[in-house]
């Protein structure tokens, strides 16, 4: 396993770039999760979009955000790794390439995430703690988490 890791601006992304991050928010949010939402949010415009890539395969994404674009804070969402490449801590990788470039595309050290419930220690594990009651969105429990 070789990720290449690539971060673009919505504008710089290529045709062939947007259709591999949505095939993938896809098959993991909606199929495997079995949660029909819109994933199209129009919130994409405004993000840094991480990719992982192995072999020219999108195996890991996330959207970054700036201040005030999504929370107050800066953000990190849509974090997914394609299922064949979990098993190689693939997520952990990705969740410290999202915090390093937070840090250095924005200066910013606080970051605020709606994390999945389910994923709560996986996130503790990157130094989020949790900030929220439980709440549903699209009908998967979620909770707040912040990192300073």
């Amino acid at each position: 396993m070789d990720i290449q890791w690539k971060i673009k601006r919505f504008e710089a992304l290529s045709a062939i770039d947007l259709y591999n991050l949505l095939q993938l928010r896809s098959e993991v949010f909606v199929v495997e999760q079995n949660c029909v939402y819109q994933d199209i949010d129009g919130k994409d415009q405004k993000a840094l979009h991480l990719i992982g890539e192995d072999n020219g395969q999108t195996v890991a994404y996330a959207r970054l955000f700036k201040p005030k674009d999504y929370f107050e804070e800066a953000s990190i969402g849509r974090v997914v790794v394609k299922p064949t490449y979990r098993d190689k801590k693939l997520g952990h990788i990705l969740m410290r390439e999202a915090i390093y470039f937070v840090k250095h595309q924005f200066g910013e050290t606080k970051i605020t995430i709606s994390a999945q419930l389910y994923l709560k220690k996986f996130y503790e594990s990157h130094g989020f703690i949790q900030t929220s009651e439980t709440y549903l969105e699209d009908d998967i429990p979620h909770i707040e988490m912040k990192r300073s």
